[in-house]
Parts: C-alpha cells; sequence; structure tokens
C-alpha cells in the first residue's frame, strides 16, 4: 500500500510539472519607450526574460545591469530579455533611466493588467521565463540571482 501511494505522489507531482511547463505564454502585443509595437510572438524560437520593473523600485534599479550583462553575454545563445515598465510610469521618465543605465534590450510601457497575466501578485521585480517554444518556464519574484539564472535559464539556451 505504501509504494501504491508514493508512486501516486510521484505521478502526481510529475503531471503538475509537466502542466506547469506547458502553460503557454499570453500573445502579448505592447508599446516600447518610443512608441513602436513589441509582440512576444516576433520572439518564438528565443527564450525570453520578461522582467516587469519600474523606476521607482530599488530592487528593479539594482537587477537592471545584470540583465544587460546577460543579454550582451546571451544573445547569440538565443537569449531575448525584454523589459515591462509597471505604472506608475512616464514615457519620459523611462526613456532617461534607459538612457543612463545603457538598458541594450527593448523595453515595453506594461500596465497592471498585462503583469496580472502572469501573476496576481505586486512583487517587483518580476521575471518570467519563455522558452524557445513560447511556453512559460518560471515565474521569479524578486531580483534573479545569479544562482537561478544558471538553474533555470542558461538549460534553456543549450541548443
Amino acid at each position: 500500500m505504501r509504494r501504491i501511494v508514493q508512486a501516486a505522489a510521484l505521478l502526481l507531482a510529475t503531471i503538475v510539472a509537466h502542466a506547469q511547463e506547458a502553460r503557454r505564454a499570453p500573445a502579448l502585443a505592447l508599446r516600447d519607450i518610443r512608441g513602436r509595437s513589441i509582440r512576444l510572438v516576433d520572439y518564438k524560437g528565443r527564450v525570453v526574460l520578461l522582467n516587469f520593473w519600474a523606476t521607482w523600485c530599488p530592487p528593479c534599479r539594482a537587477e537592471v545591469p545584470d540583465l544587460v550583462k546577460a543579454q550582451r553575454l546571451y544573445a547569440k545563445r538565443g537569449l531575448q530579455v525584454v523589459g515591462v515598465t509597471y505604472p506608475p510610469e512616464t514615457p519620459r521618465a523611462v526613456r532617461r533611466f534607459v538612457r543612463r543605465l545603457g538598458v541594450n534590450y527593448p523595453v515595453a510601457l506594461g500596465t497592471k493588467e498585462t503583469r496580472a497575466l502572469f501573476d496576481k501578485g505586486e512583487t517587483l521585480p518580476l521575471t518570467v521565463v519563455i522558452d524557445r517554444d513560447g511556453n512559460v518556464r518560471d515565474v521569479i519574484e524578486g531580483i534573479l540571482l545569479p544562482e537561478e539564472f544558471e538553474q533555470k535559464v542558461l538549460p534553456l539556451l543549450t541548443p
């Protein structure tokens, strides 16, 4: 009986893990800080880090240099960071911030509803890891730590 319960628990855990892995990213279309369209579907075939942040959020500001570095180091392996602001933000303030920090990835103007497509909370920063097929693989609340990047993102960059 004990083995049956263990086997059932293992099967259930496998099913839950697979269901989480297979969640499709929504068909997201936003405007960037210059008014151009950014569509998530345009990045199919790449590993996307969809990073929700705000200029008024200290942990977000601390995380941006690491995201700039990751974009630079891993773009050729298929990484695409996309920043999405969290309100209240003005395009002017975001452009100034992006320019000052040398952000090398697209930045879109988001809404609370945009963020709610991925997570109902309000923790910032929030990074959504999307695989090459457009599936949400993970949602990371708070700063994306180097260990998390190695465990959750790097394996997806391997061809």
